[in-house]
């Protein structure tokens, strides 16, 4: 048993050996393996250094000293700004500067400036500490040795690379050149705001000192900590900001040695207003409002470059001419009538095809620095919305015709307690179709619009255009602009989509930078589908109708294919904002005008963006093609019936002042003829009845239902022209003066008396009158003993009526035609009415009327009024001329 219990304990040794041995040999094989990776790591990193510094560029003297300007480019690739020229900084040597700025600088930049070789190895450890303890910017990583090689031939891109570049030049240039040199070459490099490049041009802009050793211990300080983030510490805007970083500058002073609490102490108490001079305008650079715009989209899209430290070659979309021409309507020499010097305004133009912004202007008598009326202010749209939030959405989404039909009445609208929104002549309209809604920018059917497509599709509709919907979304207001806020740079990008078939492009400035030892980078935004192209032409045409007669007529450039909208917003009863947005197929522009603090808007200030907008784009159409707007093969242009509701084709029974032409989209139009406008049916039973006793002719006809319904009788009278005689409500009517021997044919048509239905077909009918209807003539011997009796010839001055007969009816005063024959003649004034005219045979010889009247009735006296059955029937030798029958007809009436 004893041997048994050795030999299971001398296994268990064993076993425990081997298991040690094991483990040995595992770890071994782990370590060997990480030391392997390492160092193959340490090759690669070193390799990867090796190659990093290789790549970096020389040092070349010409760029140390002068600031790393940027360079901007027009849109022709022509050279129109260097953003660090000559004119924008002043040299200074090492002996320029006071020792009190050197302290503060090295106190804040590199307090071991005289000491390291370039880099600061227990800089890099330390400025961690340092910031945790002293506050965020108290110590940086970067020398003031790696922060002039970063400014000369780097960017300020934060990789690897740019580091190890940066770190290997440093050292380099601190073997090449003196510190006293490096440290000039910094202070005359570094970028102070407010356009100065250079110590010596930051001191003279703040503070009026153009000799350095007058500064004084805040201003110094002041100073040494602009360059860390120049616009951020900018004194004349952000004074708070600018003293504490210039109180962390006067602590760092304090404990590296180089001042006395005291002193710290007395600086801390100097206020910034207290220290600066008032703001000059900065030296110029052209176009400052669009080099403003172009550095923000920069900063904004290159992860916080610097346009005026950086060296960037940059590409933009300016238009000179234009911008030119924007800077002189918004000073106070471009003929504008401005109503006051407080009235804001901001201008954008865009290229309707691309998005490129041509042409900024950021306010009147821009500066650099000033707050951007064309991108940088939120304000409400207005009626300016209208297209975005109502209109565009119910074409995009229900293919809604500019015919549809709104109701422009008095409503409330289910929103909180209820919602009564007027138009802004408190008027309502009734019935309008959604044209003449928009263009005349009525409130009520754009409120019903959006609501009707509903807000959900607004919402998306406007998000394709830009807008970035707020967090609580659309309401009913936005319908008419009174929600959320805008500027003329996006609004001007939003309606080019509607002049560009739909397609939308995000507003830029710039198209690529240049970036030094980094290549080019491509900002041109992509093109978006925002809507069909059947909405965008719709809109644009119905806009193009306010342009011609409606709120935008005063802006409407003769010639040229544009559609405009107008926009204001009102609060407290007062118009706070006005917006005028104006486009064709080559550019859009949007124009706002309105107060800083909100005031109310003269009228005067109203029409400012309407005023701005027609010279302006007059300007840039010159000499130029503008295409009008193209009509898709999914849009048709279709004749409606006016005021039918849904919209119906005319019939052919319409009137044409009751036809409109209208756009539907190819999958809406309608189908149905409207019923509204019928042809009447005809009269029947038409009877023509000739009456010997009254020598008349009397007409009857039967009709239907003759409510609202009249008739016309015409007639004819031997073959010729047919002539209306009169109208009647009844269906009968007597016929007198009627001429015998003669052939009539009647004709009568019904009539609706309110226009809604087409005349009737006329119904026919002739009547033959006996050939003669007065007693026989005198014989021949009579006539002839009366020849020439009546010594005074009358020359008769009226109507001569003959018949076929030479029967001769002589009404009035006059010299008639009756050729040969005997005529019954009727003296001076009406003698067939029996009003004291003679009734006298005479005999006519050839052409003359003489006719000698019995009892001398030649003028005026009492007289028989003959029948016209006691007429004679003279023989004369010429018929009636078609002229005369037209006489006779006139009398038959």
């Amino acid at each position: 048993m004893a041997n048994d219990s050795q030999s299971r304990t001398a296994r268990r040794k064993q076993m425990k050996a081997s298991k040690k041995g094991k483990g040995t040999s595992k770890f071994k094989k782990v370590f060997m393996t990480l030391l392997t990776i390492g160092i193959i790591l340490m090759l690669s990193v070193g390799g990867l250094f090796a190659y990093y510094v290789a790549a970096a560029p020389d040092l070349d003297e010409s760029k140390l000293s002068d600031p790393f300007s940027s360079k901007v480019y027009d849109k022709n690739g022509d050279l129109v700004a260097d953003l660090a020229g000559d004119e924008r900084r002043t040299k200074i040597s090492y002996n320029d500067i006071p020792p009190i700025l050197e302290d503060a600088v090295l106190a804040t930049e590199d307090v071991r400036f005289y000491d390291h070789i370039g880099i600061d190895f227990r800089r890099i450890g330390g400025a961690i500490i340092a910031n945790i303890t002293g506050g965020f910017g108290a110590e940086g990583a970067s020398t003031i040795t790696q922060q002039v090689v970063k400014e000369s031939f780097l960017t300020t891109d934060k990789t690897i690379k740019r580091k190890v570049q940066e770190q290997y030049l440093a050292i380099k240039l601190d073997q090449e050149y003196s510190k006293e040199k490096i440290l000039e070459m910094y202070l005359n490099k570094i970028y102070y705001g407010a356009g100065s490049y250079g110590v010596a041009e930051a001191a003279e802009t703040y503070f009026g000192k153009k000799d350095l050793n007058e500064l004084t211990l805040p201003e110094a300080a002041l100073l040494a900590g602009l360059p860390q983030r120049p616009s951020g510490y900018m004194p004349y805007e952000n004074p708070d900001l600018a003293k504490k970083r210039m109180n962390i500058v006067l602590n760092l002073m304090v404990q590296h040695g180089k001042i006395t609490e005291e002193e710290a102490e007395e600086a801390r108490n100097v206020e910034i207003e207290e220290m600066l001079v008032e703001r000059q305008p900065e030296k110029e650079t052209p176009y400052q409002a669009f080099i403003d715009e172009v550095e923000r989209e920069v900063k904004e899209k290159m992860d916080g470059a610097d346009i005026y430290k950086d060296g960037l070659k940059i590409h933009t979309t300016l238009d000179p001419a234009a911008q030119e021409y924007v800077e002189k309507l918004m000073s106070d020499e471009g003929g504008i009538p401005w109503p006051d010097e407080e009235l804001w305004a901001g201008v954008a133009v865009t290229d309707t095809q691309t998005g490129a912004i041509r042409a900024i202007g950021g306010g009147r008598n821009y500066q650099e620095g000033n707050l951007s009326t064309a991108s940088q202010i939120n304000r409400q749209p207005g009626s300016t919305f209208k297209p975005i939030t109502a209109y565009g959405p119910a074409i995009e989404y229900n293919k809604m015709s500019t015919y549809h039909q709104i109701k422009d009445e008095k409503v409330e609208f289910d929103v909180g307690n209820g919602w009564q929104p007027n138009n802004f002549d408190n008027k309502f309209r009734g019935w309008v179709s959604a044209r003449y809604a928009l263009s005349r920018s009525l409130n009520i059917p754009a409120i019903k619009t959006m609501e009707e497509v509903g807000v959900d599709k607004s919402e998306e509709f406007a998000s394709g255009l830009g807008f970035k919907i707020p967090e609580n979304g659309f309401h009913l207001s936005d319908a008419i602009g009174g929600g959320m806020g805008t500027n003329p740079k996006e609004m001007a990008a939003a309606y080019a989509a509607f002049g560009n078939e739909g397609v939308y492009n995000e507003p830029h400035t710039v198209t690529k930078v240049e970036v030094p030892g980094e290549g080019t980078v491509d900002l041109t935004p992509e093109p978006n589908s925002a809507m069909n192209n059947y909405t965008a032409f719709m809109i644009s045409n119905m806009l193009k109708t306010t342009m011609s007669e409606g709120t935008g007529t005063a802006a409407n450039v003769p010639g040229l294919h544009d559609a405009g909208k107008t926009g204001t917003t009102n609060r407290g009863g007062n118009a706070v904002d006005s917006w005028f947005n104006g486009y064709t197929t080559k550019y859009s522009i949007s124009i706002w005008s309105g107060y800083e603090e909100e005031d109310g808007l003269s009228q005067a200030a109203k029409d400012i963006p309407k005023q701005i907008y027609k010279p302006l784009m007059s300007r840039l159409s010159e000499g130029i093609d503008t295409p009008d707007f193209s009509k898709p093969d999914s849009v048709t242009w279709v004749d409606v019936e006016k005021g039918s509701r849904p919209a119906r084709l005319p019939s052919e029974y319409t009137p044409s002042d009751r036809i409109v032409t209208e756009l539907f989209h190819v999958d809406n139009q309608p189908s149905k003829v409207s019923e509204v406008y019928q042809q009447l049916d005809p009269v029947t039973s038409l009877n023509g009845t000739f009456n010997e006793e009254s020598s008349s002719i009397a007409l009857n006809w039967s009709y239907g239902d003759s409510e609202g319904v009249t008739f016309r009788i015409a007639a004819s009278i031997d073959g010729g022209e047919m002539r209306e005689l009169t109208t009647t409500k009844e269906t009968s009517v007597e016929i007198t003066n009627i001429d015998p021997g003669a052939s009539y044919e009647f004709a009568v048509v019904a009539m609706s008396d309110d226009g809604n239905s087409e005349n009737s077909e006329p119904a026919t009918v002739q009547v033959q009158t006996p050939g003669s209807l007065e007693p026989d003539q005198p014989d021949e011997t009579e006539d002839e003993e009366n020849e020439g009796d009546n010594p005074s010839e009358e020359n008769d001055q009226g109507n001569d009526n003959e018949n076929e007969n030479g029967q001769d009816n002589n009404n009035g005063n006059g010299q008639g035609n009756n050729g040969e024959g005997n005529g019954n003649g009727n003296g001076n004034g009406q003698g067939n009415n029996g009003e004291g005219n003679g009734n006298g045979n005479g005999n006519e010889n050839e052409g003359n009327d003489e006719g000698n009247n019995e009892g001398g009735n030649n003028g005026e006296g009492e007289g028989e009024n003959p029948s016209d059955s006691e007429q004679e029937d003279g023989s004369g030798e010429e018929p009636p001329s078609s002229d005369e029958d037209s006489e006779d007809q006139q009398d038959a009436a």
